[in-house]
């Protein structure tokens, strides 16, 4: 076993021989010294784990001392020791970053402790964490032998992704493995329940799906107080879960509500329909110079603001609210310092999106698949946007003007891993993960076929025209030049098919703190 080396630093550290003895006795290795002096010479020369760093001395003090260790080792943990609890010189030590704070007289189990908890502390979390996901694997696999309702598939879902993000930074990637195994178990029943309760499901007035969400959530707290709402495109309940934190800082959370993503998860029927209030065949219907199918030309989310305006008027909603669309950091940025010209407004609309973008580069850009070879590594790239992000900014300028805030998103979206082969018309639709048109040849078993598309609320493209979605993690590949395709797009993440994580989606109100 290697001995995790220790630099003691107290001017009476004779006094504290008990307790060192005790830790030698522990296989640690203790290096005495008495002075700041000293101990900066021995930290520039030897390598410790860690240092004890008592913080009353005379010539350099414990505080001077940290202070100049920290240029020298920023990353070198230090446990400040003080007989003193006052709390400027806490709040000054811990300034400085210390790892630890215990107060004289010391006990050797307080020690042991601390040492442990900044030594041990990633090896004792992964352990532990993998024995709760052993216990709770046992539960999750007999919830999915008998789900049976959207509810219950919301649920487990989350309980997959708070194990995902529990173990993801373990050192145990059989556990991580077996993880992905169950999520892949999880999805392709899922698929067969979407498959065959959709219709269904559609019709249950006392769950909220992608047309329902503004009349149900957005609306009701609108009339309470200003509110900023914000979609971000292509959002994931992972992706979501890891930015949380941030957002916290500024925002506490009022309320969750996970929603279903309407059926094709794709930007043009399921934001479309958000803004709308309107399934895509009443959208057809009713407002036909908005609506664009897959097939005619042309940008197909144009008139999110018209359509949000119409649902307003509907509802007949005393409100005054903007839209704005940010496609860029230049847009972005624009809004962020004319923030202040919303404070008008009793609703501001926002979508982002860069997360869309993301995926989208993923398949095009070289540079951006090495970037991104999995969901982890999406997780963390959607981090680092975020964090310097206008949307941060945004956020922060609401919380101050007191705004309410909503975060959502309009679909999700898979890495998808495995081709399907599909065939058609030259007319047939252009997205990977569904399919809309005449005469379609496709694996059954691979699919949720749709040949009445009026009866989950689809207009048709053509007479006769049909839509295939594709389940769990495939994609839809043409016979023609089909090695290259498949190449092409293999482990890509798309959206638009039938998955946990394209239609399982957050919604989360906020107050500001």
């Amino acid at each position: 076993m290697i001995k995790i080396n220790i630099l003691w630093v107290d001017d009476e550290i004779d006094l504290l021989k008990p307790h060192i003895l005790f830790l030698e006795n522990k296989n640690y290795s203790v290096t005495p010294c008495t002075n700041g002096v000293d101990a900066l010479e021995s930290i520039k020369n030897n390598n410790f784990d860690i240092v004890f760093l008592d913080e009353n001395m005379p010539g350099l003090s414990g505080l001077e001392t940290l202070s100049e260790l920290k240029l020298m080792k920023p990353n070198l943990p230090v446990i400040m020791i003080t007989k003193s609890e006052e709390e400027n010189l806490m709040e000054e030590a811990i300034g400085n970053q210390i790892a630890d704070y215990l107060i004289k007289p010391l006990n050797p189990n307080q020690i042991l402790l601390s040492l442990k908890k900044n030594l041990d502390h990633s090896r004792l979390v992964s352990e532990q964490t993998t024995s709760n996901y052993q216990q709770e694997f046992r539960k999750i696999a007999m919830d999915l032998a008998i789900v049976n309702s959207i509810e219950d598939w919301i649920s487990i879902y989350k309980k997959l992704i708070y194990w995902e993000l529990k173990l993801e930074n373990s050192n145990e990637p059989a556990m991580t493995s077996i993880l992905e195994s169950q999520k892949m178990e999880a999805n392709s029943l899922f698929f067969k329940f979407i498959k065959k309760n959709y219709k269904d499901i559609l019709n249950r007035q006392d769950l909220i799906f992608s047309h329902t969400l503004f009349k149900k959530i957005v609306a009701p707290i609108v009339k309470e107080k200003p509110t900023l709402w914000v979609v971000v495109d292509n959002l994931r309940y992972d992706q979501f879960r890891v930015i949380e934190p941030v957002i916290n800082q500024f925002y506490k959370k009022t309320s969750e509500t996970d929603y279903l993503g309407i059926l094709p998860t794709a930007t043009q029927y399921a934001r479309n329909a958000i803004f709308s209030g309107m399934m895509p065949l009443e959208m057809e219907q009713h407002y036909p110079q908005y609506w664009k199918n897959d097939v005619d030309e042309g940008g197909k989310n144009l008139y999110e603001n018209e359509f949000l305006t119409e649902q307003i008027k509907r509802f007949r909603l005393p409100i005054k609210h903007e839209y704005f669309k940010i496609t860029n950091l230049e847009n972005g940025k624009k809004l962020v310092d004319n923030f202040q010209s919303i404070k008008q407004n009793d609703l501001t609309a926002v979508v982002i999106n860069f997360v869309d973008m993301l995926s989208h580069a993923r398949t095009e850009t070289e540079i951006i698949k090495e970037l991104v070879n999995d969901d982890k590594s999406y997780r963390s790239l959607t981090m680092s946007w975020f964090q310097n992000s206008p949307l941060l900014e945004m956020i922060k300028k609401a919380q101050i003007m007191g705004l309410q805030l909503v975060l959502t998103t309009d679909h999700g979206t898979i890495n998808t891993k495995n081709p399907t082969k599909i065939i058609g018309t030259k007319e047939i639709s252009s997205n990977l993960r569904y399919k809309t048109g005449r005469s379609l040849s496709y694996e059954e078993k691979d699919v949720y076929a749709v040949h009445n598309p009026k009866e989950i609320h689809l207009p048709q493209s053509a007479i006769n025209a049909s839509y295939v979605f594709a389940k769990e993690d495939l994609f839809f590949a043409y016979p023609n030049n089909y090695n290259h395709y498949v190449k092409y797009y293999k482990n890509t993440y798309q959206h638009g098919g039938i998955s946990l994580e394209e239609m399982i989606i957050p919604c989360i109100v906020y107050e500001p703190r």
